[in-house]
């Protein structure tokens, strides 16, 4: 890789390193378990089992990426015995309730799993005696959206209409409570600890299955020959590859671990301002990929809220880490949809080789 932080890269500094991921058994955590198997990190994981068959971390589970628990993170001492046994130098805190109309029916479970699921987390940390960096991912969907053609910025206001944009707002509230009460830069040699939240756009790639989300629905229909019936064909979203995610959360993750006086905060990793792209356009570019397909406007207003218009302002990623975005929205639509083309037995490699050309680029 070739961001640098004091000479040292990302691949050279996670190397040995031991990591402690939550969530990792889901769509982003599988891809970040691979990227630190492939840079030599020594990795546990603590998440329920996948919802779904044939997600990546099925794919994944020959290649015995590292320590995997499967258990529930509402669980507070299941937990902190797991983390302390491990004594992790970085934590990357994934595991949630992730979709937003799924919290229209788990309200309640939606806010137990990320709020205090976090707080349970993070109580644990303040029992860790080491040095820590702790990264938080919540989501763009932090932000109190005013459906306007702006670029929303880690310091503009935080709300959420649906239950899953609220307690992801919520969560930013419990890290910042953990950072100033627990983890207060001002007392770092004595307590060591370090902490950072990162809000991603919509992130794509490759081994999601999850129900309701837009590239998950396209392949499933395309498999099956059928049109693909669209929602909000004219919302806009930040659309990226989700490598482009979890570089930008390594790259925190490093820099945080080196200097946390100048890192404990909120950044947001997104595309650049053209490829936040509408729905429709992702759709059609799929099928394109996809060397066939049909799709249908199925617009129902008497289904619950969801955001028309999502922009995130990555500027401060962009000047303070160094990081950008390397693949353009289209590049990641086809980067996802090769995936899925291929062979069940190719896919861990696949992965694994579409790591390393990200990687090289």
């Amino acid at each position: 890789m070739e961001n640098l932080v004091a000479g040292v890269t990302i691949s050279s500094f996670y190397y040995r390193k031991k990591v402690f991921i939550t969530g990792h058994t889901g769509f982003k955590g599988s891809w970040l378990l691979a990227a630190l198997h492939s840079i030599g990190a020594f990795t546990k994981g603590y998440a329920l089992a996948p919802e779904q068959k044939g997600g990546l971390f099925d794919f994944l589970q020959p290649l015995s990426l590292g320590e995997s628990v499967i258990n529930d993170i509402r669980l507070k001492d299941d937990l902190e015995e797991e983390l302390l046994a491990f004594q992790p130098d970085i934590i990357f805190h994934l595991a949630a309730q992730p979709l937003v109309r799924r919290s229209y029916q788990v309200p309640a479970e939606t806010f137990d799993i990320n709020v205090t699921g976090t707080a349970n987390l993070l109580e644990a940390v303040t029992r860790l005696n080491k040095k820590c960096a702790v990264i938080v991912i919540t989501t763009d969907k932090v932000y109190q959206n005013k459906e306007q053609d702006i670029l929303y910025k880690e310091d503009d206001v935080l709300g959420g209409y649906d239950p899953y944009s609220a307690s992801k707002a919520c969560t930013e509230l419990v890290a910042d409570s953990f950072r100033k009460s627990f983890f207060n830069i001002s007392n770092y040699a004595e307590h060591q600890k370090s902490l950072s939240t990162v809000r991603a756009g919509n992130v794509i790639g490759g081994g999601d299955w999850s129900t309701d989300r837009l590239l998950p629905d396209i392949i499933n229909h395309l498999i099956h020959s059928e049109t693909i019936l669209v929602r909000n064909p004219n919302a806009i979203r930040p659309w990226q590859h989700v490598l482009e995610a979890i570089t930008g959360y390594l790259l925190l993750g490093m820099k945080l671990y080196a200097d946390p006086r100048n890192f404990a905060e909120a950044f947001n990793f997104g595309p650049r301002p053209a490829d936040h792209l509408p729905v429709k356009s992702v759709v059609e570019k799929a099928i394109e990929c996809w060397g066939e397909g049909t799709w249908r406007d199925v617009s129902d207003h008497s289904q619950p809220h969801e955001a028309g218009l999502l922009k995130l302002d990555i500027s401060k990623a962009q000047k303070a880490l160094d990081w950008s975005p390397k693949l353009t929205a289209e590049e990641a639509i086809r980067w996802t949809i090769d995936w899925y083309k291929q062979e069940d037995a190719q896919k861990a490699s696949f992965t694994l080789g579409q790591i390393e050309q990200y990687f090289a680029l």
